[in-house]
């Protein structure tokens, strides 16, 4: 039998079972899920604008409900996920996924659709927080930073998949078969994760549950290790599961600074990725096409968030994504200037996405190793979820924007800037007292 207080440096430790790795794929393929179910709005976004005489400024506000409603849920279920555990807040956000993906083939105006992708995102904003700490506690030391990475790689996996399904659904069909496409690949994943996905035993440590020990050593002998004896003692000194908690001394600093670093970056991630469908056909090019743009933005995004994966066991993950954010302020700038062909406006969409989305995966590992098991859940929610606001500003600034004939060019330039002020915001984190340091899992 294994001394109880060796049950976390055990995990951290040992290599990673089978079951460990299976939930971490599963993680990453409900983020891709994610990644689809966000974008789904910005493939459909020229028909909608086509069949409602939508214009610019009114699809700004269209496009950034769901992201509304993401900063909402990576808050409350982020939190939820901390007193009621990871897997049946996941199961849950699944439910409002599904429900709100169906809901919205049944949408017959702005008014209801807004509606409906509002609520869609309590479910996206509240996955993104618990798989992110779930893969934290899942993976062992060695391996966490890149399980953290890859499974945020996941995201543009989703946009790539699902974009290349949803422009040839466009072609065959209308927007509304998009979403139906999203609500039946939801549904799917609802009995994959009751089967496949466990509960995280760092939270299980910390919260101590009925059965807490047999609910451990059942997870343990899952996971091909030697069952406890006993549970090791609580850790006192652990901060409480609350919103306080994460701005009291020792975590404030942290807190704040990460938010405003995901606040600024997000804005130019989401500029990109929300409006390069409608810039695409407003430049003569049909809907269908439009979408390949899209996707290869987020081939580039996936390229950016497998490097930077890679180059983390060998580099710090602030320095890479400091980097990553500030070529991402040059990239997002030139892709403003336009391109004179479509290949060409690809292949520049494909470096912006590679640098933007870079960025973004290595905030998702940054955030993972800088709050304590207690407080993952929530202090990855309200970080997400108040950068979540910067999610939902960028489209509607943007489109304010283009509403008073701002070019495109100043437009870009204007929004890129958000990755610069959030390089500057990582730099001071490393600076202070509170600096990232890796929290147990």
């Amino acid at each position: 039998m294994e001394e109880p207080t060796t049950v976390r440096q055990m995990l951290d430790e040992a290599p990673m079972g089978r079951l460990q790795i299976a939930a971490i794929i599963l993680c990453i393929l409900l983020n891709a899920l994610d990644g689809f179910d966000v974008l789904a709005i910005s493939f459909a976004s020229p028909g909608i604008a086509a069949e409602w005489g939508v214009d610019r400024a009114a699809l700004g506000v269209v496009l950034s409900m769901e992201l509304i409603g993401m900063a909402v849920g990576s808050i409350l279920l982020g939190g939820l996920a901390d007193r009621a555990g990871r897997r049946p807040t996941i199961l849950l956000c699944l439910v409002i996924m599904a429900a709100g993906m169906f809901g919205a083939t049944l949408a017959t105006s702005v008014t209801s659709l807004s509606a409906i992708r509002l609520i869609t995102g309590l479910g996206i904003g509240g996955m993104l927080a618990c798989t992110n700490a779930m893969v934290a506690e899942l993976a062992n030391a060695r391996a966490r930073s890149l399980a953290v990475a890859v499974m945020a790689a996941g995201y543009p996996i989703g946009a790539i998949l699902g974009g290349s399904i949803a422009s040839m659904l466009l072609v065959s069909g209308g927007w509304r078969d998009v979403f139906l496409f999203g609500a039946i690949v939801t549904g799917v994943f609802l009995p994959l994760t009751l089967v496949l996905l466990p509960e995280s035993i760092g939270f299980l440590l910390q919260r101590r549950p009925r059965g807490a020990l047999d609910k451990v050593n059942a997870l343990l002998r899952r996971m091909g290790h030697a069952p406890v004896d006993a549970l090791p003692p609580a850790e006192d000194h652990a901060p409480k599961a609350s919103l306080a908690a994460l701005f009291a001394p020792g975590l404030a600093r942290v807190t704040i600074l990460l938010t405003a670093a995901y606040f600024a970056h997000i804005m130019t991630f989401y500029f990109i990725l929300k409006w390069v469908p409608k810039i695409v056909v407003d430049m003569g090019y049909a809907p269908s096409t439009a979408g390949g743009v899209l996707v290869w933005a987020n081939v580039g995004g996936l390229l950016g968030a497998l490097l930077l994966s890679i180059l983390s066991w060998r580099i710090g993950i602030r320095a890479l994504v400091i980097a990553a954010m500030l070529v991402s302020t040059v990239m997002v700038t030139i892709f403003g200037q336009g391109q004179a062909s479509l290949s060409g406006l690809s292949m520049v969409a494909a470096a912006a996405g590679f640098f933007t989305n870079a960025g973004v995966v290595g905030l998702y590992a940054i955030i993972a190793q800088s709050f304590p098991t207690s407080v993952r859940g929530g202090g990855t929610g309200i970080v997400i979820g108040i950068g979540r606001g910067g999610a939902a500003l960028g489209p509607i600034v943007a489109g304010f924007l283009f509403s008073l004939d701002v070019g495109l060019p100043m437009v870009a330039l204007g929004m890129a800037l958000g990755s610069l002020i959030a390089a500057g915001a990582l730099f001071a984190l490393g600076r202070g007292r509170g600096a990232v340091q890796p929290a147990a899992a």
